[in-house]
């Protein structure tokens, strides 16, 4: 079997797997509790935010564990404009950003506010002169992707953090970095964002887990209620926590070796499907090297992933959240209609080996010959 659909989810690794059982079945006892296993369930928490917090160089900020890092994202985004709504009430985003963050943006058009969606540029990056364009006195939050999920793009945030606080130091700046996480160096301090998220099945960690980091005085309005005074009430999840902060740290420090690997493969993949008649690459040269999206231009994504499929490769069309459904994100590049109904993203993971990608391209040729246009 070769997998390169890490963008989706990636295996969980013995690490992160070890962590979990371990806790689950030696440290079972709820944090909220006052008694020894209470108090050591609720240190295993602190120290995993302790791992994270200096991964991410996020020291003056507040950790907040979701289930996923689709409702990290849908904490950070309403949790940010619902806190603010007295005062402002516009909401700019990058439309290319992950499925969370624009049906989000949807739900809060219809609940009355102002929602601007900037299309990216050709490249899949986000286009940043049209962001800060769209930023007023009422605009309460910016949202970026760091990495694109579907494209591998990059956004310089940073820069335009600074401009968009020139232009109204009230505005909150919201990161997405799932795609990000320990595949790029992410420092919450010098990006200048209030608010991040991040999740742990795209890490080698367990499902089921996420967490955003917010920086200390940002205020977000919670989504569900219980305990008091807290922003995501109910009993935390020990062991899928610990799991995280295991795969983020050995994730983390095996990241030089990674990137080494996945830009070997990354370059192997695009060398050779430049030889192959009809197929254009979509990722730009100087995407995330973990993402690779293509095009053949005449066989339907669908069709090809069963060819691959059935050939023991696993690959995508776009994220997994949109169900085969046409990527709005190579949409909203405006490429054409061919390109986007025959899109497939190669996704990668410093397990896999270039003899994977040999057999990728073997196979993808194998597939140009037997299947028909299907379009």
């Amino acid at each position: 079997m070769i997998y390169f659909d890490n963008a989706a989810t990636t295996k969980v690794s013995d690490t992160a797997a070890r962590e979990v059982l371990r806790v689950m079945t030696e440290n079972f006892g709820n944090p909220a509790s006052l008694h020894n296993l209470g108090i050591s369930a609720e240190e295993e928490i602190i120290n995993a935010k302790k791992v994270l917090a200096k991964i991410l160089s996020s020291d003056n900020a507040d950790i907040v564990f979701t289930s996923s890092g689709t409702e990290a994202n849908n904490l950070a985004i309403r949790g940010a404009l619902y806190a603010r709504k007295r005062r402002f009430n516009e909401y700019v985003l990058d439309s290319a950003g992950h499925e969370s963050v624009t049906a989000t943006a949807a739900k809060l058009k219809d609940e009355g506010f102002s929602v601007s969606e900037i299309p990216p540029l050709s490249s899949g990056s986000g286009d940043i002169e049209k962001i800060i364009e769209a930023v007023n006195e009422k605009t309460a939050l910016v949202s970026f992707i760091l990495v694109n999920n579907e494209t591998g793009s990059r956004t310089d945030v940073k820069s335009a953090i600074k401009r968009i606080k020139l232009k109204n130091p009230e505005t909150l700046i919201h990161i997405d970095c799932v795609s990000a996480l320990c595949k790029e160096e992410i420092s919450f301090k010098k990006l200048g964002a209030d608010i991040i998220t991040i999740s742990a099945h795209k890490i080698h960690g367990p499902k089921g887990i996420g967490a955003v980091i917010i920086k200390k005085g940002v205020r977000i309005t919670p989504l569900i209620y219980g305990a008091a005074g807290s922003l995501r009430p109910g009993t935390e999840s020990t062991p899928l926590i610990a799991g995280f902060a295991a795969a983020a740290k050995e994730f983390y420090e095996k990241m030089a070796e990674n990137e080494k690997t996945v830009h070997m493969i990354n370059g192997y993949l695009r060398e050779h499907l430049k030889e192959i008649e009809g197929v254009t690459i979509t990722s730009p040269p100087d995407a995330n090297d973990y993402v690779l999206n293509f095009s053949t231009n005449k066989i339907k994504s669908e069709v090809l992933l069963h060819f691959f499929e059935e050939n023991g490769i696993y690959v995508s069309s776009g994220s997994a959240c949109a169900k085969g459904k046409s990527s709005h994100v190579l949409t909203d590049m405006k490429l054409p209609r061919e390109s986007v109904l025959s899109a497939v993203r190669v996704s990668l993971s410093g397990e896999n080996t270039l003899s994977e990608a040999e057999r990728f391209i073997e196979v993808l040729k194998k597939a140009e010959e037997v299947l028909i246009k299907s379009f």
